[in-house]
């Protein structure tokens, strides 16, 4: 245990800056959208650039594409989150229906066999499987925020179980720490957003 914790420290000293950086505003990026906050989208922004280069430098290929997809839907995010419609409404919290659910199923199996296939034919990803699965996991829980389904935290929450492992593994302490809190953040957000939901409290 105490290798454990020495290690851990270590690490945690050995992060750069830049990390520290993208780790503070992803939390504030995740904290946002538990508060269901527009400022969700800015703060998310700066941090998903920021892992790109990192996933890059880590050799985590599928999940710096999917920070590179998360910037655009960050933008297609925060212009559907302000957007209002012939009403003046603006876009509420809502569920997947069946065949809704059914088509984000389907995305999700089709995306990770074929990141899965390039990593392992196309990349020296050491972790081509993992990569794949959490990649498709976000992928999926992004477009489901930018929809504002409630659907989206329990993306988030699978992908944050995996990813914390992944991470660590990398060598990537610190972001493994972010996922850690990225996960409770998220469990709080599906509360909080379900009861909105059920309360029928506007957004």
């Amino acid at each position: 245990m105490n290798d454990f914790i020495t290690t851990l420290t270590q690490n945690i000293l050995d992060t750069s800056w830049i990390e520290y950086v993208a780790v503070i505003f992803g939390i504030l990026s995740v904290w946002y959208a538990k508060k269901e906050n527009v400022l969700v989208y800015p703060t998310g922004i700066v941090n998903v650039l920021i892992f790109v280069y990192l996933c890059y430098d880590a050799g985590i290929y599928a999940n710096m594409g999917i920070n590179i997809f998360y910037f655009f839907m960050s933008v297609y995010g925060w212009y559907s989150w302000t957007r209002k419609d012939a009403g003046e409404n603006v876009l509420v919290i809502s569920r997947c229906n069946l065949s809704y659910g059914a088509v984000m199923i389907a995305i999700f199996l089709a995306l990770f066999l074929l990141l899965r296939f390039v990593l392992m034919r196309f990349t020296d990803s050491m972790v081509p499987g993992i990569d794949a699965l959490t990649t498709s996991i976000y992928v999926v829980g992004m477009w489901l925020m930018a929809r504002k389904k409630i659907e989206n935290w329990i993306a988030w929450i699978i992908g944050d179980i995996i990813a914390i492992p992944l991470y660590a593994y990398r060598g990537l302490i610190f972001s493994s720490l972010q996922f850690f809190i990225f996960l409770i953040i998220a469990i709080l957000g599906y509360i909080e957003w379900r009861r909105k939901l059920l309360s029928g409290q506007p957004s």
